[in-house]
């Protein structure tokens, strides 16, 4: 991976600017960082973003995780979590087979298809609106999707966007039980990476660098998510989910 120490000083700057916004959105609005998926993938291969996003990921989780360590609903956590390693390791073997090409009109569309199952989720009426967040199979299904789209391509944002809003959750346990979710996926995923040679020695340097902006994001949103209303915040988090989705497609 010695291409990250190539960079011209308009990608540094870029991705200096993702590393804010992935502290931003680990604090602020979680969808966010689909955006940061797709803009790292404009700046190196797909697959190569992947493994270089991953340390960064959990650097703004554990911002997340101390900042918010007190707003978890752990229920919606140990429910999904089985389901979440299933799909990761579905995941694992499809990106080892997979190219750069083929990786991002995937994960856009499954990310795309997320945002749309919401939107119609609020449209069908009240009954859908009741049996969905106590289903099993939403539960699994959400598990299984959120592990393997976190594992092709860190883009299970999301996935748990939808997942999060059907429970219902305040701004507050939103973050936080966003928090320690992509903490522990995260940190579960770094050897699968190595194994597939997607995370290496320059990599975990270039994410040293990263570490301040990354804080420096983490800091802003905490700031900022004070004055964002529960409603605003709802439609920032599936607009920024949809606009990576779409940038991802075309």
């Amino acid at each position: 991976m010695s291409i990250i120490f190539d960079l011209s000083f308009l990608q540094w700057l870029i991705v200096i600017l993702c590393g804010v916004f992935i502290g931003f959105a680990k604090a602020g609005i979680p969808s966010l960082g689909i955006l940061v998926v797709t803009v790292m993938m404009f700046v190196f291969p797909a697959k190569q973003s992947v493994g270089i996003l991953v340390p960064m990921l959990i650097i703004g989780d554990i911002f997340a995780v101390t900042y918010y360590r007190r707003n978890v609903v752990w229920k919606y956590l140990i429910s999904l979590l089985p389901w979440v390693l299933a799909g990761i390791v579905a995941g694992y073997f499809v990106l080892d087979h997979v190219s750069s090409d083929q990786l991002k009109p995937l994960i856009g569309s499954i990310v795309l298809s997320m945002v749309l199952l919401h939107v119609f989720r609020s449209k069908l009426g009240e009954r859908f609106n009741q049996l969905l967040p106590e289903s099993n199979w939403f539960t699994v299904f959400m598990g299984m999707l959120g592990g393997f789209t976190t594992m092709v391509g860190n883009a299970a944002g999301g996935v748990m966007a939808v997942y999060l809003l059907v429970k219902g959750l305040p701004k507050q346990e939103f973050i936080g039980t966003g928090a320690w979710f992509f903490l522990c996926v995260n940190v579960i995923k770094v050897p699968f990476y190595i194994s597939l040679g997607l995370i290496t020695t320059d990599s975990a340097l270039f994410n040293l660098y990263m570490t301040a902006a990354i804080i420096a994001g983490g800091f802003l949103g905490v700031y900022l998510l004070k004055f964002i209303p529960q409603k605003m915040f709802q439609v920032l988090v599936l607009c920024f989910a949809a606009l990576g989705a779409v940038r991802l497609l075309f």
